[in-house]
């Protein structure tokens, strides 16, 4: 059973750290090292394995994501958020599973680091890979451009908590005021990264290609040339990294208690 157990507690919190650490590295190696930043999250986890207790630093990031993945896909299916029963509050949730199973894709990969079954970043093609499986499948290209649809859907939320700083409601008011400016320009730069990756898929699914598919890394490679609007994203990507470390301590987490697993519509 899951509850809200000191243990289950500090686990979803050390998962809001690790996404915290894996975004504040990927705008570093963005503004630093561009083409590194093109292998998406990947590039993260190899920096971390080549610092000094860099293993240990994996594993326990493994471990805070897959906990932040359990905890997102319980509020999709349990509504342990309390979203409103309405359109926007069934998005929530729909945004809630979409990134229970990102997390546990992100919680592999660097598992896959810390125990040297994976030693170096490769280039960011997990998007096109899956694409490409997607369209293999009768109506796929159907589905890639709800997938893409789902994405700008992504973006526009997080314009608009860039816009409403609508994620401090599940901040506590004790959190630092600095809290609020930091999580307004993470969104605003996620809102970006995730409208790229969504024109990547939409034009896949159009074209029925999947070599088009755009991951985070491929999404920030794809602003390169952008000048000023590239360097925007990749400070921004920093300031959500910090902002999600310092959510780690002040998030709210609700009670989670043996009634609230069952699935609820």
């Amino acid at each position: 059973m899951v509850d809200k157990s000191e243990k289950f507690s500090w686990l979803v919190r050390l998962g809001y750290a690790a996404r915290g650490l894996v975004y504040t590295l990927l705008g570093y190696l963005a503004l630093t090292t561009a083409s590194a930043a093109s292998a998406g999250q990947s590039a993260a986890f190899d920096f971390i394995q080549n610092v000094p207790f860099g293993r240990p630093i994996l594993y326990a990031t493994a471990l805070g994501l897959l906990a932040y993945g359990v905890y997102r896909l319980l509020d999709a299916l349990s509504n342990i958020e309390r979203h409103e029963q309405d359109a926007e509050g069934l998005a929530a949730r729909l945004g809630a599973a979409a990134s229970g199973v990102a997390h546990f894709v992100l919680a592999w990969t660097a598992w896959q680091f810390a125990n040297g079954t994976v030693q170096r970043a490769a280039g960011d093609t997990g998007g096109a890979e899956a694409a490409s499986t997607l369209l293999d499948w009768d109506m796929g290209a159907l589905l890639l451009g709800i997938v893409g649809l789902g994405l700008f859907a992504a973006a526009a939320k997080q314009a608009y908590d860039a816009v409403t700083a609508g994620f401090m409601k599940h901040i506590s008011p004790s959190a630092p005021s600095l809290i609020e400016p930091l999580g307004r320009a993470g969104h605003a730069a996620r809102a970006v990264v995730f409208a790229v990756i969504g024109w990547s898929v939409v034009k896949s699914a159009w074209f029925v290609k999947a070599e088009g598919v755009r991951g985070l890394g491929g999404a920030i490679a794809a602003l390169r040339e952008m000048g000023w609007l590239y360097t925007l994203v990749a400070v921004g990507l920093i300031l959500f990294g910090i902002f999600s470390l310092i959510s780690a301590r002040y998030r709210t987490i609700p009670d989670v208690s043996r009634a609230d697993i069952a699935p609820r519509v």
